[in-house]
């Protein structure tokens, strides 16, 4: 007798991160959202347990050899997880791309693109047809010779290497060269190589100026240092090196990120003048179509890209075919509201909810069915009027016959769900359960549920609160960078601003570049009223496990002092390194201070065991018998910011760290929590709240990027109390958006627009929430009006 295939993706004891042993069944071929607040363990239940699970069936089936080439993720820890599909995940990658990927490259169109140009491109008479390959500035056959394919160089020239010609080389002429006594060393070479090192930089002859900055020789002489009181100098052999030289090398190879930095001052970054910023050899940009070379096309709009295939003159069948392919493969792109994205934008220049929703389109095209697709906060980024297109097409990846994972806070996508899995109640060890798991009109009947209080709230609003009155204010005109084109904003001092606009408007490029751009030049200027700015972003805080949230806040340097002031420890003459797992003396040297050691399993996936010699504790024996109030250092890291806050409660340095961390909403985390474990949004209140605990009386504009990203709304509330706390304090705050709650809970509003890219880079509207709201012609201005209730 056939049986009938369970319905349900079943999980039986989950225990990953902070989950409690969760039980819990899903329907397959549906559209199930995870929600919870932030740090509830949604995430460890979507994606640290069952892609990871499905990941992990998927490699069993793989040759042992073949295995070992790949990338695995560990085993979750759950007892059973049945009825699982194979899943594609979709994840808001935290690791920054590399500057040769691109949207392209993404969404693999570049690899059709180029295959157009070699099959049905138009040649020069008498040229060789070109192979695919030969139109990628990433491999040896298409690459720009002088550029490597990265279409811009870097170059140095006197004014840069020499900003003032009256100093001599050893007052410091050359600011370029290393200071101290390397470049005491090569002053010393050029004098034995019989240079006037005295004389005014201007005076020296222009041979002998080129000489000393730019030659590629590496002459070896002997120095004979001026000999100095109580100090014995015996010559030596030096070896010289120009300061070009010098300054590119660094630049290249430097491993310090401060010298790196140091070089880039000295460098202008320009077109490259061979291929003229296109990348290419010469023989690729001869080829065209439709009478536009790639690099063309490449650099035009998706939109544009499909209307120049669509009306392109019939060329035979093999340009039919591959039209036709690329023009599919652009539709569900555009369709997700990136058609103002180019195939030649950088990957690093996108946002991390522009980058998953490019994967999101790549896979609709692919024609999967029967997978489980898993989505980390598809809608991050996304303005209301494009999270409509979010919608339909993740109804088609159900429609296509599978099944959709959505870890999500956007309410519209929530009441969207065929099935809502809501983990809770609160954060880290306060959460970790399954609160309600069945359709989204269940969830009501759940008093313990943050969710559940905002997807049912009363359409009651709160009084609006007062707008304040701005202090003077910041104007920039004539802003002309990206899509933005002469652009004049005028941002008020001393209030809470929201910039809005759909994906793509300008937002992030009229704040994070032009805004902070003036004042950052204007800063010392006398009578400026902003005397700092601080930008606060989703960037990691760190990017290896030694970094966590004690180190990042300057919390470890306070425990650490109160180690070393420790009878033990002072009796035994330990200063405060001795308690630090980065470097050697107290750390335990088998793990070198992880407090893990990899197991490496051959065709199995490595995995990661507790030290054997320190438990996890990081530190080696001796270190752990000195205790404060009773508790080791490694006993200290393992506190969650809650509990530290109780256990440092009479410690003033460490307690009003640890009481903005509570505030902001962070109390679940481990001071000892690795960097690498914290999620953009995370990172972006540890930033914040680091800025919170230093406040300053001085004027101070705040930028934040979408700093509601990741976030419950529950956890938005506490946010915002915070922001608009720093208004109160006499401060400004200007915050790029789109979440309609917070924009209309702000004191001036500018919005961008009206569409993105090309069509976008405009001030369709500024002003108060309620005057934008009724603004003809602003996509933002319909959803604000409903956000306000009018």
């Amino acid at each position: 007798m056939h049986q009938s295939t369970d319905p349900y993706v079943r999980v039986r004891g989950a225990r990953e991160h902070n989950l409690r042993g969760v039980d819990v069944d899903i329907p397959r071929d549906a559209l199930t959202v995870f929600t919870g607040v932030s740090g509830s363990g949604k995430s460890s239940l979507a994606f640290g347990t069952l892609y990871a699970e499905a990941q992990r069936r998927y490699f069993e089936s793989v040759a042992p050899y073949a295995r070992r080439l790949i990338h695995q993720i560990g085993a979750p820890k759950v007892d059973s997880v049945t009825g699982l599909p194979p899943a594609v995940s979709l994840e808001q990658r935290r690791s920054t791309p590399g500057s040769r990927s691109s949207v392209g490259t993404v969404t693999l169109l570049s690899n059709s693109l180029r295959m157009l140009y070699s099959r049905a491109g138009t040649y020069p008479p008498g040229a060789e047809r070109l192979d695919s390959d030969a139109f990628s500035p990433n491999t040896a056959a298409g690459a720009c010779p002088s550029c490597h394919g990265i279409g811009r160089i870097h170059r140095t020239d006197e004014q840069l290497l020499v900003p003032d010609p009256e100093l001599s080389i050893r007052q410091g002429a050359i600011a370029a060269w290393p200071g101290a006594w390397q470049g005491k060393n090569l002053r010393d070479i050029l004098e034995a190589l019989g240079h006037d090192v005295d004389a005014p930089w201007r005076e020296l002859p222009a041979r002998d100026r080129e000489w000393i900055l730019f030659t590629e020789e590496q002459p070896v002489v002997t120095v004979h240092p001026v000999r100095e009181a109580e100090r014995i100098q015996r010559p030596y052999q030096g070896t010289y090196m120009s300061a070009h030289r010098y300054v590119m090398r660094t630049f290249a190879d430097s491993k310090s990120a401060s010298l790196r930095a140091r070089a880039e001052k000295f460098l202008t970054d320009s077109p490259c003048p061979a291929c003229e910023g296109r990348r290419l050899r010469p023989e690729a940009l001869a080829v065209t179509f439709a009478g536009r070379t790639i690099a063309e096309l490449a650099a035009a709009a998706l939109t544009e890209l499909d209307g120049v295939l669509a009306s392109a003159p019939p060329g035979g069948e093999a340009a039919r075919v591959l039209a036709e392919d690329l023009r599919a493969r652009i539709a569900p792109v555009t369709e997700l509201g990136l058609g103002y994205l180019s195939l030649d934008r950088t990957a690093p220049s996108l946002s991390a909810g522009e980058l998953q929703r490019l994967r999101l389109a790549t896979q609709l095209k692919s024609g999967l069915f029967g997978v489980v697709y898993v989505l980390d906060e598809p809608s991050a980024g996304l303005h209301p009027a494009d999270t409509e297109a979010l919608l339909t097409v993740l109804d088609r990846l159900k429609a296509a016959g599978n099944t959709v994972f959505v870890v999500e806070h956007h309410l519209e996508v929530v009441r969207h769900a065929d099935w809502l899995v809501d983990v809770g109640p609160l954060a880290g060890e306060h959460g970790g359960r399954v609160l309600h798991s069945g359709p989204p009109a269940g969830l009501a009947d759940v008093a313990e549920s943050a969710t559940a209080r905002h997807l049912f709230a009363s359409p009651e609003r709160e009084r609006p609160r007062p707008v304040r009155e701005a202090r003077g204010a910041v104007r920039l005109s004539g802003v002309d960078r990206h899509n933005l084109r002469g652009v004049t904003a005028e941002f008020p001092l001393g209030v809470f601003t929201a910039v809005t606009g759909v994906s793509g408007s300008g937002k992030s490029t009229l704040v994070g570049q032009a805004l902070a751009g003036e004042v950052t030049g204007r800063l010392a200027e006398p009578g400026f009223p902003v005397r700092r700015l601080v930008e606060v972003d989703q960037k990691p805080i760190g990017r290896t496990p030694r970094s966590n949230l004690a180190t990042y806040t300057g919390l470890f340097d306070v425990v650490r002092r109160l180690f070393t002031a420790s009878d033990e420890a002072r009796a035994r003459g330990w200063k405060a390194g001795r308690f630090s797992f980065n470097v050697p003396g107290g750390r335990c040297e088998t793990c070198q201070g992880e407090g893990f050691v990899s197991v490496e399993l051959l065709f199995l996936p490595s995995t990661y065991a507790p030290c054997p010699e320190c438990g996890g504790a990081r530190y080696n024996a001796e270190t752990l018998q000195v205790r404060y109030e009773g508790l080791t250092i490694a006993e200290v890291l393992s506190l969650t910011v809650e509990a530290a806050a109780v256990f440092f409660a009479e410690v003033p340095a460490a307690a009003r760290s640890l009481r903005v961390l509570e505030d902001i909403g962070l109390g679940y985390l481990r001071l000892g929590q690795p960097a690498t474990e914290l999620s953009g949004g995370e990172a972006q209140r540890i930033k914040l709240a680091t800025e919170l605990q230093r406040l300053r009386r001085d004027h101070t504009l705040y930028l934040l990027d979408e700093p509601t990203t990741g976030l419950h709304p529950a956890d938005v509330r506490v946010l915002l109390r915070q922001l608009h706390g720093l208004v109160e304090a006499g401060h400004s705050v200007v915050v790029v958006e789109h979440d309609m709650d917070v924009v209309a809970g702000a004191d001036w509003v500018i919005d961008l627009g009206p569409g993105g890219g090309a069509e976008g880079g405009r001030v369709v509207a500024s002003g108060t929430p309620s005057e934008v709201a009724r603004t003809p012609g602003s996509r933002t201005a319909g959803y604000l009006a409903r956000a306000l209730g009018v």
